[in-house]
Parts: C-alpha cells; structure tokens; sequence
C-alpha cells in the first residue's frame, strides 16, 4: 500500500503503472522499425546513447495500432532483465500514491487487459487498473509461448 503510481492513457484508458518501474517519461521523436519482430514491437528508438526497444501498447494489448508514425509519442521507459524498453502510451498523466493494495477486478475488462492486470487500486483520483510491465513488454506472444 501506499505506493507511488504513473497514472498513463493507454487505447483511451486510464491506467496506473507502478512508478518504481518506470525510469523516466521521454518524447520519441524517431522510430527506427525492425524487420520480424513481435507485432507489437514498434521499432528502436535511441536514449542518452542507449537502445530503447519501443513497444506498442496498444498492439500488446491486442487493441489496435496506434496510429502516430509521423509525430511525437509520448513513452515511459522501464528495465527488465537488463534491457531498456519505452512504453507508448497515449498520455501521461500524474504520479499518485495508492491507497488499497491491488484488489481483483470484478468485471469483464478483454483478453489483453486480463493478461496485464495486476487488480484495481484506489488513489485520489479514483480506482485504477494497475498493470504488469512484464506482461506489457511481454505482448500476448508471451502468454502463447
């Protein structure tokens, strides 16, 4: 409890990322694709000289693709296992403190939203959907595998 959130826009829902996974937000100005990769990996991206692998959230989460080749997107970057990955979401928002531990949702939410879902967590700006960045970085061929 009391821990501190991202509170991010992703295929028009606001969500909560656990803010001591996130390094930092940046603007991606350039997407350098990648031939073969998951679906949802949008390309690479470069960060104070490192390799950022840009993923599709939207796409991971089997909703679509975001549709901003061309302009700034708005990404949060996160490590896992050693790798730099940035999450384009479509805002962010705030960083808020929980209030509850994360409960079970008790609603239908979709496939995608089912397999990041870590529960609903109360803040101040009401309940949110708390979700897994592993399960996000993952996409849904990592449930499949």
């Amino acid at each position: 409890m009391n821990e501190l959130l991202l509170v991010v826009t992703i295929a028009g829902e606001r969500v909560a990322l656990p803010a001591a996974a996130v390094e930092s937000v940046v603007e991606l100005d350039t997407l350098i694709p990648v031939p073969r990769a998951a679906p949802h990996v949008a390309g690479l991206s470069a960060l104070r000289s490192r390799v950022l692998t840009v993923i599709d959230c939207k796409r991971s989460l089997e909703l679509g693709v975001t549709e901003r080749p061309y302009t700034i997107q708005e990404a949060a970057v996160v490590e896992l296992d050693g790798h730099h990955y940035a999450l384009i979401v479509d805002l962010v928002e705030d960083v808020v403190e929980s209030r509850s531990a994360p409960m079970p949702v008790r609603a239908a939410m979709g496939a995608g939203w089912e397999r990041v879902s870590v529960g609903m967590v109360e803040t101040e700006t009401g309940p949110l959907l708390l979700v897994d960045v592993a399960a996000l970085v993952g996409g849904s061929e990592r449930q499949a595998a």
